[in-house]
């Protein structure tokens, strides 16, 4: 099972509308966190599809919180459901992910903002019934993004560690704002193995609709290329307080 949150894990800025954006409905994240005291709640579920099988979260619960000044912690506890082609079906707890996302380079003018998002999935989920990966994962990655206006474009990569496993990711996303209320996106996301073999593309178009300023619909998808995977999808619920 691949992680929620890098997976999906997320995106963007919402640019001249008021509104800012983070992580999710893409893979790529940006280096902007939660703002001070502020929350941000999630009930989503991202899937990853291939010919016969299918695995991904029904649901996660994500939560982010800005704890201080540029720094936002995060936590994902997902229930994961497995199907497979003569196989019965698995559904049960996943891999919890924890992380902390900080910004140590505000935007500027010409400068972009820079922060990092370090993530460590725990092995909760069960491996023996494919719903954990059974040993713990780190990512850690550097985020930019700069806004132009009602466009903003953001991304970066870094370097995932597991058990026997070492994936440079790199993700890049362009988005635009064409009200307060509609956001689009796109997103190209490489997984590149350092050991082994096997290049990972996956594309994705996204979807924010903002139906107030405290209540989200966030919808992605998009197919997937030279990976154990052909598509992915990514739906969800957001409440910000």
């Amino acid at each position: 099972m691949r992680r929620p949150a890098i997976l999906v894990a997320a995106l963007g800025c919402l640019f001249g509308s008021g509104f800012a954006w983070a992580g999710p409905p893409f893979l790529t994240d940006d280096p902007e966190p939660v703002e001070l005291g502020h929350w941000e709640f999630y009930a989503a579920s991202q899937w990853s599809v291939d010919r016969g099988a299918a695995d991904g979260t029904l649901p996660h619960v994500e939560v982010n919180y800005g704890a201080l000044p540029d720094l936002q912690l995060h936590v994902i506890v997902p229930a994961v459901l497995a199907v497979e082609t003569g196989s019965p079906r698995r559904y049960g707890l996943g891999d919890i992910e924890l992380g902390a996302k900080y910004r140590f380079v505000d935007e500027g003018e010409r400068r972009p903002q820079i922060g990092t998002f370090p993530l460590v999935e725990l092995p909760t989920g069960s491996a023996a019934r494919g719903l954990g990966f059974g040993h713990v994962q780190l990512f850690i990655p550097v985020w930019l993004q700069k806004s132009f206006g009602s466009w903003t474009t953001y991304g970066g990569g870094g370097l995932r560690i597991a058990s026997g496993e070492r994936d440079v990711v790199v993700g890049w996303l362009i988005q635009r704002g064409f009200s307060e209320s509609v956001v689009l996106g796109g997103e190209a996301y490489v997984t590149i193995p350092l050991i082994g073999s096997g290049v990972e593309v996956q594309v994705n178009a996204g979807l924010i609709v903002n139906f107030t300023s405290h209540h989200h619909l966030l919808l992605s998808g998009g197919p997937a290329f030279g990976g154990g995977a052909r598509a992915q999808g990514y739906a969800a619920y957001q409440l910000t307080i």
